[in-house]
């Protein structure tokens, strides 16, 4: 006999064995048959179910939580007479994996990113779907709640041709397992049921994983191919390294306190050469070139409006075969460290003046220090801010290193 009052928990998932048919199960009971069956299986893996309760779907009230799916019913596991088994990868059936890369909704019937910033706040609140594909992964992180509870968070950067950056939240401990599976610059979502909002913190629209969304790793569809042509494309030429140097400026030098000798800065960088996200911190060093008075065509560089890559300058051509310009004139942006227009009109003295101000210097400079697969090191430096250095900071911040 059941005890009255006694806590019950539950737990849900979602099935499928075709392309076209899939089925929501959940299951009730005590605490430790919960948490023993939600430990036994994870997400991609084939399971056995026996047993199981058939019942009709309550639409409105089940599918406002759970993924919508086309079947008029439900299962239901219990204790006492069903059983799950996961399949081990020798049973496991390939063509039940073939269908973990085929998109539970219309491969065509999703918004770009470029269309959620478009729409703005009117998507506030709206479950939508979402092709795109993984910028970088951050590092899960932990949170206990005003009662106690425990919890982690893991935000996740997309990109597509139309956006360069746009944030997924996860919030789930099976959303946050299957995200670290994912490879940045490589991998490629379809996100069905995800839920949009404004971010008033970060002035942006962002999308979170709820527990309706399926998550679609890989899709094998034609969009989700033409996808992933274009990122393997524009990684290659390095266009995310590109627009990551036009966003350093964007960074609070106020948060940055780390200091690092040049040599430790090194170290610190090929230590991190496997992570997606970067690392910024202050050196104080000399400069030993400084070459402001050269070529100005070797200080300033001319790149495409649309992303961002550098032109041909003989035929004022976007480079990038992956841009909506590439081959044809498009409008350019010029680029440098200061306002171009002030140093374009400096004359030689004066750029000769500028370029002594610095060298040989004992400066503070902050830097921002990128992976970058496609470089002869495999890092990329951003220079944020250098100025000259103050004596009495340069010693007492090389007295804390043990200099």
């Amino acid at each position: 006999m059941e005890d009255i009052g006694s806590e019950r928990y539950t737990f849900s998932f979602t099935i499928k064995d075709c392309p076209d048919h899939f089925i929501n199960v959940s299951s009730w009971g005590r605490e430790d048959y919960i948490r023993a069956l939600s430990e036994s299986f994870r997400i991609g893996d084939c399971v056995v179910i026996e047993n199981p309760l058939v019942v009709t779907k309550d639409t409105e009230k089940e599918e406002r939580y759970s993924p919508s799916t086309p079947s008029f019913y439900r299962l239901l596991v219990s204790e006492n007479h069903s059983t799950v088994r996961r399949c081990s990868d020798i049973e496991a059936d390939a063509m039940l994996l073939s269908l973990l890369h085929l998109p539970i909704k219309d491969p065509q019937d999703y918004y770009s990113l470029g269309d959620i910033v478009a729409n703005g706040q009117s998507l506030d609140g709206k479950v939508i779907n979402i092709l795109a594909a993984v910028r970088s992964i951050g590092e899960p992180k932990y949170f206990t709640t005003a009662d106690r509870r425990k919890g982690q968070r893991c935000e996740v950067k997309l990109f597509d041709e139309t956006v360069s950056s746009f944030l997924l939240i996860c919030w789930d401990n099976e959303a946050i397992q299957l995200v670290q599976t994912w490879i940045p610059r490589e991998t490629v979502l379809f996100l069905a049921d995800v839920r949009i909002s404004f971010d008033s913190f970060r002035n942006s629209m962002i999308a979170t994983v709820i527990s309706k969304t399926i998550i679609t790793t890989n899709p094998d569809t034609k969009e989700a191919n033409l996808l992933f042509s274009y990122v393997r494309e524009f990684v290659e030429f390095g266009g995310l390294d590109e627009q990551e140097e036009q966003t350093g400026d964007q960074v609070n030098l106020d948060s940055i306190v780390d200091v690092y000798t040049v040599q430790q800065v090194k170290l610190r960088a090929q230590e991190n050469l496997d992570r997606s996200d970067p690392i910024f911190g202050i050196t104080f060093a000399f400069i030993t070139a400084l070459n402001l008075d050269s070529s100005i065509s070797k200080l300033i560089r001319n790149r495409c409006a649309w992303c961002k890559f550098t032109i041909n300058e003989e035929s004022n051509t976007c480079v990038n075969v992956a841009c909506s310009g590439s081959g044809k004139p498009v409008d350019v942006i010029t680029t440098f460290d200061l306002l171009v227009d002030d140093f374009v009109c400096l004359a030689e003295s004066q750029k000769t003046s500028l370029k002594w101000r610095f060298l040989l210097e004992r400066c503070k400079i902050y830097l921002k220090i990128l992976p970058s697969p496609n470089s002869r090191t495999g890092l990329r430096v951003n220079v944020l801010s250098c100025t000259l250095a103050d004596p009495e900071e340069v010693s007492q911040s090389l007295s804390a290193l043990g200099m």
